[in-house]
């Protein structure tokens, strides 16, 4: 190690030549000080101080190295082979003493100084011109940037001067190198020290050679850089270097290989030139099944943090805190919801985690110590304002990182909290791909690379890598004028993704359209989360009727329960055209009911194994869009043969329950039957039907009605449904049920274009109540059917128990808020929400404030196969708070729904046999739940979608918001008028002077201070807290579907 005699003595000998020539680079101790800062490899600081030792011994004998001279040498080399060599030694792992054997010492340190020296001329140049830190780093995608995350703000760019515009966007395309971070192969990289910038020297000689290849290196691409997460340059503060280099060589050869691996083919050069590997290799199969049976390894489902997508996760088995997986490295290529095995590193690389922060988060200056063991590496404030997440993934990971600091020592267990408050979550990388459950294909944008066989994709999804595409898949003149693509979407899918690159390998298969109109990027969701929206083929329309019209034929007819003389209708949305469900309601002279649910009988027109079942059971769902539906089954089916249209015979399974008016059921009877439903009402009509008991309805103001049953025989059978629903529910709810409403916005469109006209708060009212209340009792009654014929291949839905943790960390924060709220089991929580919030205009939105924050614990509700779960105490559907639970009165829309049909007819001897294995219900059961959560996600993009397009064309929205969670330099808001979920960032608030942030407990509270419209009144304070009400207005941003909302000055403090 050098002395500091030493260190000064090599200061020394800088300082001349930094006196003649100030414009040069700076002093190379500020360069080690910046990479020692961002790099965290342990093996890499000891590499330094090693090489700076040897440095020292060097110079205290006088002597010339050899290998500087080769160095000096290798620099005259031709431009084409030195750029060679800076990609080789773009990545970390090429700086570890093992590497030494096969690039020199001395060789990969000045490569790395000549790239050190550049940036900082870089780095310096910008702070003379007055380049702020802001417009260095540039922005997140989410906010104004361009295409691939580098900032292009309209508003950053207009505040510089005119004439310094063209040097602002030079600065930033030679940043875009610096910006990127450099992919560290080893993962336990993650600790490390920073060790003292004076242990670093170079000579005067090498300084010379790095002030002459400074313009050479500038010149080079600015645009090839690494994607890991680094799409942003925020992120650059808080992950590990990355390299500022695509990693390919050569590609000048052979235009005509443009559509090879540019990765392979540096797979065969040997030697110097040799790649170093990215990613671990994984390991095999034998050793993954060895690793899980020892419980060496864990499997389980990955989630990435969509906004801190450095970030990610994994269940733990024993259902505590979240393994935690930090940067690409840790993930070895596996995308967001893949099924992965993982291995967990040594303790000392466990990440530690404050347990003073409540579930809105971690205070955002001194956020959750993203670092490990002894390790003092906090982001900068103004880049963790940035990474604070507004999506309820990132907020739910936050809340399992969350434990009560009670001031005990950690000894055996990990998640007890330290004296010091904190507790340490165990980290892990991924060793093995189980299931790539991600489709592998992305939307995105674009970029033309001069002087490659190839072009970089962009994927908008952070979590997605960058791409690299052969030139053969993009547009013919795309080379020529790429530019006239800069906002045209495409879809690439990724083939591969090798272990020594990092960027993935792709093609392109479609042009989408323009970003921000609704059909490319709805196209581009569909396909992007695997969704069939393809035409169905002619071997799966040949299972089709083929006689149409179609009619029931006599031989059916007589196996079934004629109930068409019955009074039967649907009650659905307006707009629905796959009526799945019926209901009917006769009075018997006893005084009790006979209540009948009537589904359409599916499972007749889709038989086991043939091309239709199997598109089906592919699909499993139907996708609702705001504009559109994918269906599951042909539209002949789902809005034709199937579909219980008014007036028309039609095939149905029906359960009809013998009911007391009170709702208690007396008997029950399943069956396949006939019925023909005598009209089609909507909600609204059934809504004006329950209002106005004592109306006579005209036949003008209902659709068309079968004249055997006049409009009143409907209108009573409908208040007759209603009574008994409301004494069901009550009865469910006292019973321990819960539900969590949460506000869903809908549109209204215009029928030509398509577009958003209007949009408002779905209302969920009691004709709403009182379907659900007779489905839930159909699929309850054939749960219990099911099972008890079929306790090995029953196919059930459980809902599990919130997780405990968060539910002790949501009762404590919920108590320092002063909200009085129960969170001991479903049905206490259920009272508490509707009965502690104060009754007033506001008080249906603190309901939804509090929702919000008590769904964050909740898990998914599941599809199983009950012999596969042995535990009947598994069964439970937590929310309804029953032992059994299924789907059945959902067949057109829901594939699991018809496996039930088929359990069902074979139960009662009028169906065949189900042809499945215990362990093929559960794979299609799990298929089913996979599905269904694409489904959602793609109805909420769709929402999304088309809310933006909304404000960008009838904005800017003014609103009244409430506040749903508290952050030391922002907030979160709950947008009354349209359900939307905003933050607001307090840098950002116009005319704000100042604001303060205080914290007692949890109670996390913010004061901002707004500057004093005119001298005579002194500047005006707000107190921000959760369920503070305030004004907002929704504005379009620049990005495509991308708005803010803006904090307005509240009236009462204006002057």
């Amino acid at each position: 190690m050098a002395s500091p005699r030493q260190s000064k003595k090599a200061n020394l000998n800088r300082e001349p030549k930094r006196i003649q020539n100030q414009p040069g680079p700076p002093p190379q101790k500020d360069a080690y000080a910046r990479l020692l800062s961002q790099h965290r490899s342990t093996k890499f600081s000891l590499y330094l101080e090693q090489y700076a030792k040897d440095l020292s011994f060097e110079r205290e004998d006088s002597r010339t190295s050899p290998s500087l001279r080769a160095q000096s040498d290798r620099l005259n080399i031709p431009q084409q082979n030195r750029e060679s060599l800076l990609n080789d030694f773009s990545d970390s792992s090429d700086f570890s003493p093992s590497s030494l054997k096969n690039k020199g010492e001395e060789s990969s340190l000045s490569l790395y100084m000549e790239k050190l020296s550049t940036r900082n001329a870089q780095q310096d140049s910008e702070r003379k011109q007055g380049v702020s830190d802001r417009q260095r780093r540039g922005q997140r995608r989410d906010t104004t940037t361009s295409h691939d995350g580098d900032i292009e703000s309209g508003e950053e760019l207009g505040s510089l001067k005119p004439d310094d515009a063209k040097k602002h966007q030079k600065q930033q395309r030679r940043n875009k190198e610096s910006n990127r971070e450099v992919a560290s192969r080893e993962t336990d990289s993650l600790v490390g020290h920073p060790q003292s910038p004076k242990k670093s020297k170079t000579t005067g000689q090498e300084q010379e050679k790095m002030k002459k290849s400074k313009k050479k290196i500038q010149s080079k691409q600015p645009d090839e850089r690494i994607n890991t997460e680094g799409k942003s340059a925020d992120d650059a503060q808080t992950t590990r270097p990355k390299s500022p280099h695509v990693r390919e060589k050569k590609v000048q050869q052979s235009q005509a290989s443009s559509a090879s691996s540019p990765a392979d083919k540096s797979k065969n050069k040997g030697g110097r030139g040799s790649k170093k590997q990215v990613f671990e290799s994984y390991m095999t199969s034998e050793d993954v099944s060895h690793g899980l049976k020892r419980g060496e390894l864990i499997q389980g489902q990955l989630r990435i943090n969509p906004k801190k997508y450095h970030e990610a996760y994994i269940p733990s088995p024993d259902d505590t805190r979240d393994i935690f997986l930090d940067g690409i490295v840790a993930r070895n290529r596996a995308l967001n919801g893949d099924v992965v095995v993982v291995q967990i590193l040594p303790r000392e690389q466990w990440k530690v985690v404050r347990s003073d922060t409540d579930c809105e988060g971690a205070s955002e200056s001194e956020a959750q110590k993203e670092h490990v063991v002894k390790t003092k590496h906090v982001p900068k404030p103004d880049v963790t304002v940035e990474e604070q997440c507004s999506d309820q993934d990132e907020l739910v990971s936050k809340c399992q990182n969350i434990v009560l600091a009670d001031g005990g020592e950690l000894l055996e267990d990990p998640s007890a909290p330290r004296s010091t408050g904190e507790i340490l979550q165990k980290t892990a990388k991924v060793v093995y791909i189980v299931e790539k459950k991600h489709s592998r294909a992305a939307t995105g944008f674009l970029k033309f690379l001069p002087d490659k066989a190839f072009a970089m994709f962009s994927p908008v999804d952070h979590r997605v890598p960058r791409i690299n595409i052969p030139l053969m898949d993009c547009p013919e003149d795309f080379s020529s004028r790429p530019g006239d693509y800069t906002n045209t979407l495409f879809i690439c899918r990724i083939t591969n993704w090798a272990a020594d690159s990092n960027f993935a390998e792709g093609r392109l298969a479609k042009t989408l359209g323009q970003a921000g109109e609704i059909e490319p990027e709805t196209e581009g969701i569909l396909i992007e989360y695997d969704v069939d929206f393809s035409e169905f083929s002619d071997e799966v329309l040949d299972c089709l009727p083929k006689n149409l019209p179609w009619a029931i034929p006599p031989e059916e007819m007589n196996k079934r329960r004629d109930l068409r003389k019955e009074c039967i209708f649907t009650i659905d949305p307006a707009t629905a055209r796959d009526l799945d469900d019926a209901l009917s309601c006769k009075q018997l002279p006893d005084g009790n009911f006979e209540v009948g649910v009537h589904i359409a009988d599916v499972s007749f027109f889709v038989e086991q194994g043939n091309a239709l079942d199997a598109i089906a059971s592919q699909r499993a769902t139907s996708v609702y869009m705001v504009q559109k539906v994918i269906p599951m089954l042909p539209r002949l089916l789902c809005e034709e043969l199937c579909s219980l249209n008014p007036l028309t015979d039609r095939l149905t399974f029906s359960v009809i329950w013998k009911i007391t008016p009170e709702g208690k059921i007396l008997s029950e009877w399943f069956g396949r039957s006939v019925i023909r439903s005598c009209v089609k009402l909507s909600y609204d009509h059934a809504q004006s039907m329950i209002e106005a008991p004592e109306k006579l309805f005209s036949a003008e103001e209902l659709p068309p009605v079968d004249p055997e049953h006049p409009i009143d025989e409907i209108h009573q059978a409908v208040l007759n449904l209603h009574s008994i629903a409301k004494n069901l529910r009550a009865q469910r709810f006292s019973g321990g049920a819960l539900r969590l409403d949460q506000m869903k916005l809908s549109f209204t469109l215009d029928k030509e274009t398509m577009m958003p006209q209007g949009c408002y708060v779905y209302q969920y009212r009691d004709s709403n109540k009182l379907v659900e209340e007779f489905m839930l009792l159909a699929n309850i009654a054939t749960a219990h059917h099911i099972y008890r014929k079929f306790p090995e291949l029953a196919l059930l839905r459980r809902h599990p128990p919130p997780k405990a943790k968060m539910v002790d960390e949501l009762q404590e924060l919920c108590d320092q808020l002063g909200i009085n709220v129960d969170l001991s089991s479903a049905g206490a929580l259920h009272k508490s929400l509707n009965t502690t919030l104060g009754d007033d205009e506001y008080t249906s939105a603190r309901k939804e404030v509090l929702t919000h924050m008590c769904s964050r614990p909740m898990q998914m509700a599941l599809y199983f196969c009950t012999g596969v779960l042995k535990n009947e105490q598994l069964f439970k559907h937590y929310a309804l708070n029953v032992p059994l639970y299924t789907h059945f009165t959902s067949p057109i829309r829901r594939y699991a729904d018809i496996i039930v049909h088929r359990l069902l007819a074979y139960s009662l001897k009028c169906g065949p046999h189900l042809g499945l294995s215990t362990e093929e219900v559960e794979k299609r059961a799990s298929h089913c739940n996979d599905k269904k959560t694409v489904s959602k996600r793609v109805q909420e993009l769709s929402t999304e979608l088309f809310f933006g397009v909304f404000v960008k064309e009838c904005g800017p929205l003014d609103s009244e918001a409430m506040v749903m969670g508290v952050l030391d330099q922002s907030f979160d808001v709950l947008v009354l008028r349209y359900g939307v979920q905003k933050r607001i960032y307090c840098k950002s608030i116009v005319g704000l002077q100042s604001f303060h942030h205080r914290k007692v407990g949890k109670k996390s509270e913010l004061t901002l201070v707004w500057t004093a419209e005119d001298l005579e009144n002194p500047p005006a304070e707000q107190v921000i807290s959760v369920f503070t009400l305030v004004e907002v207005q929704l504005k379009a941003d620049g990005a495509p579907m991308k708005y803010s909302a803006v904090l307005k000055r509240p009236e009462d403090i204006r002057s």
